[in-house]
């Protein structure tokens, strides 16, 4: 069937037919004959055979090639091409881009068919519709411009809200002077020339008075410092950058700007003990334009950092960031995927590395808490590995513990050793984490860091003789149980095991925060669960 480029009914089902027949006949044919899949592009380079390139596949038409005739074919019957070497047909989503030859002349097209696909808004709508800053990443081709549209589309006709899109190549609402229908009540500002993007983005503000303002494909300084503006101004940001991941934009000097920035900072010689790290380090340097940072993997699945700035301030400090990972069923049912446990325990381990010294991070979250409450019987067997002994005896004695210092690792409850030790990785202490003996790395071998050893690790303190550090755990680790339902978590927080006396400060601290808790377990396994009710 050879289809007729005068068909007067523009749908959504007929703009895949409004860009093949302005292909060759060839191409026509073969795009409904060679695969069951989804065309994604169309590629003619002079000389060449063209190819189709399919959601499952591609397609090289072997029996032609791709002539001057055909190229020139094309470029007639399309818009013309703008500085970006783009071009579109009216109405449509469809975007061909243009090779040239060092005269000028067009050797090479690549026809992009553009979709409309409604729904792909739906991971990210609660959070839009709240009216927070949203950033889309996410490789070439994985649909960052398709969720871009349709959340414009839901924000204007769902949410009734005043919105312009900044339209710089045509992409998001189509070739010609009539937008699209898949924008709905949006209004575009196109854009004559990249060059020019940010000082539309400034104009869309100054001029429409816009309660959102939707971008595609920021890519330079100026871009990033409009934004900027624009956010200052109060005016809800939904962008597309280049990139990946949230990595990617705070290791790109020209858009780290986005998502707060990044600058060297010399610490003192006291918060670089603090911090275990060197003296210079990096920090964030300004609030992040976008609150929120969505890492696209595919039109079903997404990672979300819901807070920028307190996830580029642990990926500074050698942390992992932890997205939540939200993916839509088939019949639309959209899933979040939230590990509250580990997040917390990510809290645990940073606070303990930052006041304590580093705990082996290759130790899970069930031995981190055997190695907090450990067995302190009425001796405590220690193998130290490049620790004083004699420190560790006495430093115990001061917490009421009578230390015996063991000569075989495998008799011991606990071994102890000091940084510079642990990074040599001997084979004692490989042998003893083998072994599930939980191993214990101070900074320094000083009676400082050891005091501090068995001031966190002592299970049942008083009132009266409680180490203010170890209370200060206690509800640092509340505080973030808190934190974690406020965000939303539907799931229970359950706290390590605590003495009566704790418990009842981190009772109180949930109920500061209008949070239900109670006590479960019994003796030294007895703890806090946070909810709500």
């Amino acid at each position: 069937m050879i289809i007729s480029p005068n068909s007067s009914d523009i749908s959504a089902e007929d703009e895949l037919a409004m860009l093949l027949c302005r292909m060759p006949v060839y191409i026509q044919k073969s795009a409904m004959q060679k695969s069951s899949g989804i065309l994604l592009e169309v590629v003619l380079d002079l000389g060449r055979n063209p190819e189709l390139r399919f959601s499952d596949t591609t397609v090289t038409l072997e029996e032609y090639e791709v002539t001057k005739e055909d190229i020139s074919f094309v470029t007639q019957q399309i818009g013309s091409f703008g500085a970006d070497n783009r071009a579109g047909i009216e109405r449509t989503l469809h975007r061909i881009s243009a090779l040239r030859n060092r005269a000028g002349l067009i050797i090479g097209l690549t026809c992009r068919i553009g979709r409309a696909i409604q729904g792909t808004a739906s991971l990210i709508e609660d959070i839009v519709r709240e009216g927070r800053s949203v950033l889309l990443v996410g490789r070439p081709g994985v649909g960052k411009t398709t969720m871009l549209r349709e959340t414009a589309r839901m924000l204007a006709d769902e949410a009734n809200r005043r919105i312009v899109i900044v339209d710089t190549s045509n992409e998001i609402a189509g070739d010609g002077d009539i937008p699209h229908p898949a924008i709905g009540r949006s209004r575009r500002l196109q854009v004559p020339t990249p060059e020019m993007q940010h000082s539309v983005m400034i104009e869309a503000v100054e001029n429409h008075m816009p309660q959102g303002i939707v971008i595609d494909e920021m890519g330079t300084a100026q871009e990033a410092s409009a934004a900027r503006t624009i956010a200052e101004r109060g005016v809800q940001l939904i962008a597309t950058a280049h990139g990946n991941t949230l990595e990617n934009l705070i290791a790109n000097p020209t858009l780290s700007d986005l998502v707060g920035g990044v600058q060297a900072v010399t610490l003192g010689d006291v918060e670089a003990r603090r911090r275990a790290s060197q003296k210079t380090v990096l920090e964030r340097q300004s609030p992040p334009t976008f609150d929120v940072l969505v890492e696209i993997e595919s039109w079903e699945k997404v990672n979300i950092h819901l807070d920028v700035a307190r996830t580029v301030d642990k990926i500074l400090r050698g942390y992992e960031a932890q997205p939540e990972v939200r993916s839509i069923s088939s019949d639309g049912v959209v899933k979040a995927i939230k590990s509250n446990r580990d997040l917390l325990n990510l809290s645990k381990k940073q606070f303990a590395s930052e006041k304590f010294g580093d705990i082996n991070p290759e130790l899970d979250s069930g031995n981190f808490k055997n190695q907090r409450l450990g067995k302190f019987n009425k001796f405590l067997k220690i193998f130290p590995f490049g620790v004083d002994s004699q420190r560790l005896i006495e430093a115990g004695s001061n917490f009421g513990l009578n230390v015996l210092i063991m000569d075989n690792c495998e008799e011991a409850e606990f071994v102890i050793t000091t940084k510079a030790h642990y990074r040599r990785r001997p084979k004692l202490l490989t042998s003893a984490e083998k072994l599930a003996i939980p191993v214990h790395v101070l900074r320094r071998n000083t009676i400082e860091q050891i005091s501090s050893f068995f001031s966190f690790r002592t299970s049942t303190p008083s009132s009266k003789n409680m180490d203010n550090r170890g209370l200060e755990f206690a509800e640092l680790e509340a505080e973030n149980g808190v934190n974690l339902i406020s965000e939303g978590s539907t799931s229970d927080i359950e706290l390590s095991p605590q003495s009566s006396f704790v418990r009842k400060i981190q009772h109180k601290i949930a109920e500061r925060s209008n949070l239900k808790s109670h006590s479960v377990g019994r003796g030294l396994s007895r703890r806090v669960t946070i909810y709500r009710e």
